[in-house]
Order: structure tokens, then sequence, then C-alpha cells
């Protein structure tokens, strides 16, 4: 009875945390924070439930301390950055990496990160664009050129995976492993090793929270460690990844410009699709002595014609070269778009 208590006190608070950035990112888009009409009807609605267990002043009593907090948070004006996944996700990690002043928001999908930048609710989105394993995240690229937001800045974080399962299940009781496709490909090794067999999920830590939640017989999950205390898991084997140097690129985005130096540029551009089109552009690179750090060829939703380039590069800005070689690639090329010149992550 204690571990089920102790399990469900994580997920109450899981559960409050969610509630509050949720509270916050509405406060960014309402006029006030107060709002009698909507607090009464979160009131009305907790009276009103009937439970043989809990009465309606507990209750009540309850949903007023989380509106008053709710409401405290937001005077705070914390800055948000959201992520894709359930909290514990490396893009919760490259989050706190890049400021450990703003509040990790979790979105379900990649899509509603850039939407949350675009809309206002989210002062930034930290989107994995490229791992060291598994090359690059197509989805995210194709948003990342596709909507109008800047790139500031980025993290490299360093991954290990965890397989993680229930406090009284041992690897002998699984035969299954959810996680994202990523983190499942980065340990095939350990799964074929172990004969388990992969189960693909949307997310990381979102595996592990089903795992700590539903308890599915003979399953377990791939995620980060930090998952293990959030969703009452044990760590059955750690760094289970088959590269030792396993790093994930993370890209942040605003909607404002960053900051006005930096040491690395990316931009995106179409080439008609035709032999020595991209060559072309690269011989400007090449002249200038620039180090290309990504190349992304991605396929153009607009025109099936043309072929569409995400690269990112290092260059000093401002300076006149950093100039003169982006006026040549506009030149020779079409749709051409400065994504934002930031400073790498190992400085």
């Amino acid at each position: 009875m204690r571990k089920k208590i102790d399990q469900m006190d994580s997920e109450l608070i899981g559960l409050l945390s969610r509630r509050m950035s949720l509270s916050i990112r509405a406060g960014r888009v309402k006029n006030r924070i107060e709002d009698r009409e909507r607090e009464e009807q979160i009131l009305d609605r907790a009276r009103s439930r009937r439970d043989r267990l809990i009465s309606p002043t507990f209750s009540e009593k309850i949903y007023r301390e989380i509106i008053e907090e709710s409401k405290r948070l937001q005077r705070k004006k914390f800055k948000l950055s959201g992520f894709q996944g359930e909290r514990g996700a490396f893009g919760e990690i490259a989050c706190t990496m890049y400021s450990d002043t703003t509040i990790p928001v979790p979105c379900v999908e990649f899509s509603d990160v850039f939407e949350g930048v675009l809309k206002g609710e989210l002062d930034y989105g930290v989107v994995p664009i490229e791992n060291s394993s598994e090359g690059a995240i197509t989805s995210v690229s194709h948003l990342v050129t596709e909507n109008n937001l800047n790139i500031v800045g980025e993290v490299l974080v360093r991954v290990h995976h965890s397989l993680l399962a229930p406090p009284n299940v041992g690897i002998k009781d699984i035969s299954v492993v959810y996680s994202h496709p990523q983190a499942l490909a980065q340990c095939r090794n350990f799964l074929a090793r172990n004969g388990l067999e992969p189960r693909p999920y949307y997310d990381t830590a979102g595996a592990a929270a089903m795992i700590g939640r539903d308890r599915p017989i003979g399953a377990g999950a791939i995620a980060n460690e930090v998952c293990s205390d959030l969703y009452g898991l044990k760590v059955i084997d750690d760094k289970i990844e088959d590269s030792k140097s396993n790093f994930t690129r993370f890209l942040v985005l605003s909607r404002e410009r960053g900051p006005s130096k930096g040491n690395k540029c990316s931009i995106t551009f179409s080439t008609a699709d035709k032999a020595g089109a991209l060559t072309s552009v690269l011989r400007i690179f090449n002249e200038a002595g620039i180090n290309l750090t990504m190349i992304e060829s991605i396929p153009s939703r607009e025109s099936p014609d043309k072929a569409k380039f995400l690269i990112d590069f290092t260059i000093q800005y401002p300076g006149e070269e950093a100039d003169a070689v982006l006026e040549k690639i506009r030149n020779q090329t079409s749709g051409f778009k400065l994504l934002g010149f930031y400073r790498s992550w190992s400085e």
C-alpha cells in the first residue's frame, strides 16, 4: 500500500507541475491575472463532484490553494522554454542546460513547440536537430525551415540511455521495451543481445511514464535515468546505448533575433534540382575557407523540381566576410532565409 501511495504522490506532483506550467502559458494570452468568473467556475466544479471520501469543503480548499499558487507564478513572469515529450525527456535537460532560469514546458509534438513560440505562449523552443549516431531529425528540419522563428543558440547533450522497469521486475521478466524510435535505434545492439523486442513510443520519458502508470506485464522502457525517480521505476541497466560517444544537438528558437555576436550561422535555401546547382553554392564556402558543420537535404513540399537545404557553418559575426558570403549565396539560390547567428555550444 505504501509503494502505491508513493507512486500516486509522484504522479500528483507531476500533474500539479504540468497544471502550473499551463497556467503560466494561459497567463501570457489573457488580459489580466485576476479572473473571478473563471475562478468561481473551477471552484463550482470542485464542490459539485460527488465522492464519499472527498468532501466539497476539502475539494474547494485544495483548489483555492492551487488557484492562488497559479496566480503567484503568473506574477513572477517566468521565461518559458518548450520541449517535446514528458518531464524527464532529454529536451527538458537541454532547456535547463541552455538557461537554468527558464521553466521547461512539456509539449506533445514538435509542432506544438513551434506553435507555442509563434503565439507568444513560450519564450523559447528547444528542439533536437541531429544525433551523432542516427543523423539528422528530418521532421524537425522541416519545421525549422518552414516557420518564421530565429535560431538563437544551440545545446549539445550527451545522451545516456537506461533500461527502466517497475521495482519488482528484473531483466528476465522483460520481453518488450518501449521508447522513442531514435532511442531504440541507438540501443539496437543491447536489445538484440538480450532478446528484447523494441516497441516505438512517441517519447522516451513518455514511455517511462506509461510503464510507471500502467505497469504492463513483461514490459520496460528506455529513457533517461532521471525518469526512474519521476515515474517510480528502477534502473535495471544504464548506459546501454551502442555508441559511448552519443550526443544530440538541440537548437534554441525564439521570435526575437539572437545575440549581436556569434561564431555560427544557420541558413536555408533552395536550388534547381539539377547537376551542379548545389556545387556552385558549396564552392562559395570552399573559396572562403569556411567549415560546414551540417548540411541536410530536405524534400521540398512546395516545389518537387527544387532541392531544399539546411546548412550550418562557422563564421564570425558581425564581420564583412559573413555579409559577403551570405550575399553571394542569396544571389545564387531561391527561397534564401537567414535562420540566425549564434554562439556554438563549445564556447
